[in-house]
């Protein structure tokens, strides 16, 4: 599929930039399966690029393949242009997600701005009980118990019991009520977790009290979880892999 688009757009290029000093050659027919054939790729590729990629610079578009075609007076190297590419519509697609988050976040704070103060005033209170610790990036947490040996790691697996409530104690998950531990890579569960986990040494419980920003944010998550929740964990750790 890759080497047929770079054939596409070569012939595309030879098909719109045929110049002869500087002026586009054109034919008014087509007098053979290759000139049907040339004509039709560019008139898709042209579809594409006016759909697709509305900011395109004609000019400079047509200049690029010339330069190719002429040996002469290359901006740049063809061996890195898919790379110029790739980059430009990466960052294109990043700043159109990045937009379509801040829209989703205002949203959310519209619809349950109030809520989001509710969980932030939790914590607000909760840090000062006592037991309860804060770390640097906001989470909270105390010791039910301690354990020994190793903390895990990032690149480690762990085996858990667990349960999940709201800072009203509404249950949303539990693998203690399922009777049947969790186990999961550190790194594969919300930043809080990753955190707290690497506090924790095989056979401790700890309570983590998880602020929105390390677990779903503005984000609705099934029916329990409300953006801006405060997620509240009791966990158990098991075993360390």
């Amino acid at each position: 599929m890759r080497i047929t688009k770079i054939i596409a757009a070569a012939i595309v290029g030879l098909t719109i930039v045929s110049c002869s000093n500087g002026q586009l050659k054109t034919n008014s027919s087509l007098n053979s399966d290759i000139d049907s054939v040339s004509y039709a790729i560019g008139v898709d590729m042209a579809t594409k690029i006016t759909v697709n990629f509305k900011e395109a610079d004609y000019d400079m578009f047509l200049q690029g393949f010339k330069s190719v075609l002429d040996s002469t007076d290359l901006k740049i190297d063809p061996k890195d242009a898919n790379i110029v590419i790739s980059n430009y519509f990466r960052k294109a697609q990043e700043d159109k997600m990045k937009l379509m988050q801040e829209k989703q976040e205002i949203e959310a704070i519209r619809k349950f701005g109030e809520y989001k103060k509710v969980n932030e005033d939790f914590l607000e209170k909760n840090k000062n009980n006592s037991g309860v610790v804060t770390t640097a990036s906001g989470l909270q947490y105390s010791v039910l118990k301690e354990g020994e040996g190793e903390a895990p790691k990032e690149s480690a697996r762990v085996k858990v019991h667990y349960t999940g409530t709201l800072i009203d104690g509404t249950v949303f998950d539990s693998s203690v009520e399922r009777n049947q531990p969790a186990e999961f890579g550190v790194t594969q569960v919300i930043k809080g977790w990753t955190e707290g986990l690497q506090l924790m040494k095989p056979g401790a419980k700890y309570k983590f009290f998880i602020p929105q920003e390390l677990a779903y944010g503005y984000l609705q998550k099934g029916d329990k979880i409300k953006p801006f929740s405060t997620l509240v964990f009791e966990v158990e750790l098991l075993e360390v892999k």
